[in-house]
C-alpha cells in the first residue's frame, strides 16, 4: 500500500532520481524543469526543506511498498487558509488511481493537519487524467486560464474544518 510522507532531507537523492527517471514522461503533459532544475537539485531540495519549516509550502513524497518514491503531492503558497495543490505521479503507478487517493489524503492533512479552508489547482485544458482526479477529490472549475502558453483550468476546493465536506467556492481564486 502506497504511503505518503512528509518531504524530508534523506529523500533528495532518491527524489533527484525519481524526477530524472520520469523527465520525459512529465514533459509530454507539463512543461520541463529545464537542466539547471536537476544540476541545482541539491539547492533546491534545502531551499524546499527551508521554505516548508518556514510554514509557507507542505511538500510530501508518495512511497511504494518497497519505499521509493512513486510521486508527490504539495502545497504550495501558504497564505491566508489557502494554498496550490500540486501533484506528479511517476509513469510506473500511474493510471491506478494512486493520485486520486493521495490529493484526498492531502486534502485531510490540509484541513485538519495544516488547518487549510480552501485550496487551488491548475492544470492544462487536455490532461484529462489530472482534470479527473481533481473533480474526483471535490475541486470545481473556477476559470478558463493559461498554463505554460497552453489553454488551462483553474480549480477551487473549499474545505470545511469541522465535516470534511466540499464546499462550493466562495470567491475567485488567488493567482499562482
Amino acid at each position: 500500500m502506497p504511503t505518503l510522507e512528509r518531504l524530508l532531507p534523506g529523500h533528495e537523492a532518491a527524489l533527484l532520481a525519481f524526477e530524472r527517471a520520469n523527465r520525459a514522461y512529465f514533459a509530454r503533459t507539463v512543461s520541463d524543469r529545464g537542466e539547471a532544475y536537476f544540476t541545482e537539485f541539491a539547492a533546491r531540495h534545502r531551499a524546499l526543506l527551508a521554505e516548508q519549516a518556514a510554514g509557507v509550502c507542505h511538500f510530501h513524497v508518495i512511497l511504494d511498498d518497497l519505499g521509493e518514491i512513486v510521486g508527490r503531492v504539495n502545497l504550495v503558497d501558504v497564505e491566508a487558509g489557502s494554498a496550490e495543490l500540486g501533484y506528479r505521479i511517476g509513469e510506473r503507478a500511474a493510471g491506478r488511481g494512486l493520485a486520486t487517493a493521495m490529493v484526498a489524503e492531502v486534502c485531510d492533512l490540509a484541513r485538519g493537519t495544516y488547518g487549510l479552508s480552501a485550496l487551488t489547482a491548475l492544470t492544462t485544458s487536455d490532461h484529462t487524467a489530472s482534470r479527473t482526479v481533481l473533480e474526483r477529490n471535490g475541486f470545481i472549475v473556477t476559470a478558463n486560464t493559461s498554463v505554460a502558453g497552453r489553454p488551462g483550468v483553474r480549480y477551487r476546493r473549499g474545505l470545511n474544518t469541522n465535516t470534511g465536506r466540499v464546499q462550493a467556492p466562495s470567491g475567485p481564486c488567488r493567482g499562482a
